[in-house]
């Protein structure tokens, strides 16, 4: 073996300084003074970092630290004869229990998680959305667009004129009137990728993939309780108004259904009684007395006897 190949070997992995590496009980004394008695393990490993520095490796017999390993690191000025304490950590092995990745807090919230008082912020660069109507595009003052825009919006301002006063505010006929009608004229705006996202989003929990659609005699579109959106939008959703129907005050698609459809199962209206026949406009007669020829008794005398001669 050549002389430049031992070199090497030994710049990679030197070999431990005798003196740190036989430090083993102060090693545990700074790993018991970190912890806690009776935590610390046994001694399992001795690994060289460097010329006069060594870590020594105890296991953790701390609950819940399965696998982790004290390390404790000592080392000694050049031609000393003392260690010295260099730093003590504890370290996860190579089978150590280990908690899960951390992840941010915008990624780990979910739908649902906001509570009474809780914020919400936005990143300035957010996908969702984009920059508003601000009035920086409105057209230079002096020029031929501007002119236009202003005769238009006298114009239209003549024309709703009221004999009140009525306060000062944005010129109706001007581009930010337009914005503020549209509900535009705001920082930032739900931008195209926003809007497909909420569409997707909504499709996948009330669409027609969902099996309360699948098992439905029909679908939202033709129901009396969708109530249809503004814009875009209204072309593939609504909101159901059906407070029995699952999907009550929900924002649906056009193609979900349920068994709360209007149409799907009329109930007939129940049949009405006939009105009591009773005549008011005629007067019933009730004699007082029974007539005379009703009873089973004839009222006239018996024809006369025939004298048989008794006394």
């Amino acid at each position: 073996m050549s002389a430049a190949t031992t070199r090497s070997r030994t710049a990679r992995t030197p070999v431990p300084d005798r003196l740190c590496a036989e430090a083993v009980d102060l090693a545990r004394a700074a790993a018991e003074e970190a912890a806690a008695p009776g935590v610390v393990g046994e001694h399992v490993a001795v690994v060289s970092e460097g010329d006069r520095v060594v870590t020594h490796f105890f296991e953790c017999e701390e609950p819940g630290y399965r696998g982790w390993r004290w390390a404790v690191t000592v080392a000694r000025a050049s031609r000393a004869k003392n260690v010295t304490l260099d730093e003590t950590v504890l370290l996860p092995g190579g089978d150590a229990l280990l908690a899960p990745e951390w992840v941010p807090w915008s990624e780990r919230l979910r739908p649902g998680d906001m509570g009474p008082g809780d914020l919400l912020p936005t990143e300035v660069d957010d996908i969702r959305l984009e920059p508003g109507y601000t009035g920086e595009d409105e057209p230079p003052p002096n020029s031929a667009v501007s002119e236009m825009s202003q005769e238009m919006a006298d114009l239209v301002d003549a024309e709703d004129a009221e004999l009140t006063t009525r306060p000062a505010t944005t010129s109706r006929g001007s581009i930010a009137a337009v914005a503020d009608e549209l509900g535009m004229r705001r920082a930032r705006v739900l931008s195209r990728y926003g809007l497909h996202a909420a569409a997707d989003r909504w499709d996948e929990a009330f669409g027609a993939k969902t099996p309360m659609a699948q098992a439905a005699p029909a679908s939202c579109v033709t129901c009396a309780f969708l109530v249809p959106l503004a814009g875009s939008l209204k072309q593939a959703f609504g909101v159901c108004a059906n407070e029995f129907g699952p999907a009550d005050g929900r924002v649906v698609s056009l193609s979900y259904g349920c068994g709360g459809h209007s149409e799907a199962a009329v109930m007939p209206k129940p049949p009405k009684p006939a009105p009591h026949a009773l005549d008011t406009m005629q007067v019933d007669e009730y004699p007082l007395r029974p007539a005379r020829d009703s009873g089973s008794v004839p009222v006239e005398a018996d024809e006369p006897t025939e004298d048989l001669g008794h006394s």
